[in-house]
């Protein structure tokens, strides 16, 4: 067999187990079916809203199910598997089968419509589509359709996200096909987007520029007291300034010491050999032998 022909006969048996289901299991509330074909057999599980009358009384109706697949689909080793459905407002198979017995009651059609997709909506379902066709207000076919929320209608998002469900209401006029398609709650959908907290992130930056930058004094002082500093390269020029300030300083210091050191030289009234002495507008001055000119007595003189 054509790998073509083996897909078209799985999709084929895939669709005519579902409609027999939902025929013979239509009071236990349907909701759908899975097929996984395993080396151990075929795997179907069902979902329904009452799975204890899949099962039946002592397994009974589960294994007439297992009989009939087995003698119409000639599958290998077929296991039935009944799934209880938590919340059926987020199935669309049963929603639909919902409809579609509510209007066969008597139900008009639009309030019916309505209520379903209210139960849907209040489910937490992010979009949901009802499609009613037939011979609705009149003698001509025509469709009702009823929107909430977000839909999608093609692409590969409508195969991944979208559950859809087809049920049909027998009527005396003729049969109406109600057909139901939900995005359930937590699906990602394509064209979703979040916006950045812009605010949070502009007032990060701004708390980031207004730190306040290490000050020279604060270099300084850890210098002082015998911890390593690393200056960055801004505070060189300041650095240069404060040791020629301190070379200044250090200067002045020595020569008010000589100066002292004189004047006491000239109260205790010492006199060196080979000195002359005199005083000049309050300074006094001398002068060795071997020097022809006169300096002050701070001053060291040169040689000559």
């Amino acid at each position: 067999m054509a790998i073509e022909k083996k897909f078209v006969r799985e999709g084929y048996v895939k669709a005519s187990l579902d409609e027999y289901f939902a025929k013979q299991l239509n009071r236990a509330g349907y909701g759908g079916m899975e097929i996984n074909r395993t080396p151990m057999g075929t795997q179907i599980t069902i979902y329904a809203e009452k799975p204890g009358m899949v099962i039946g009384k002592a397994g009974k109706v589960i294994r007439k199910l297992t009989r009939d697949i087995d003698r119409m689909y000639n599958m290998d080793n077929p296991q039935i598997d009944a799934q209880e459905v938590r919340k059926p407002e987020l199935n669309a198979q049963m929603m639909a089968t919902r409809l579609a017995s509510s209007i066969e009651r008597g139900w008009y059609f639009r309030k019916a419509g309505h209520n379903a997709m209210r139960a849907i909506m209040n489910a937490g379902a992010l979009g949901c589509e009802i499609v009613i066709s037939g011979k609705l207000t009149g003698a001509r076919s025509r469709s009702e359709k009823i929107v909430e929320g977000y839909i999608k209608h093609a692409g590969k998002p409508v195969d991944d996200i979208v559950d859809e469900g087809f049920a049909v209401a027998i009527k005396k006029l003729g049969t109406l096909g109600c057909k139901v398609r939900i995005i359930p709650p937590g699906a990602v959908l394509p064209d979703s987007f979040k916006l950045k907290d812009v605010s949070a992130e502009a007032g990060s930056e701004v708390s980031k520029q207004k730190e306040p930058k290490p000050s020279i004094k604060k270099y300084l002082t850890e210098e002082a007291a015998g911890e390593v500093a690393e200056i960055e390269e801004p505070f060189e020029e300041e650095k240069v300034v404060s040791e020629e300030s301190e070379i200044v300083a250090e200067e002045q210091e020595k020569s008010e010491e000589e100066s002292h050191g004189s004047e006491d030289n000239l109260e205790s009234g010492e006199i060196l050999e080979n000195e002359e002495r005199r005083e000049v507008d309050g300074v006094w001055q001398h002068k060795h032998a071997g020097h022809d000119y006169w300096h002050p007595i701070a001053r060291i003189h040169r040689e000559g």
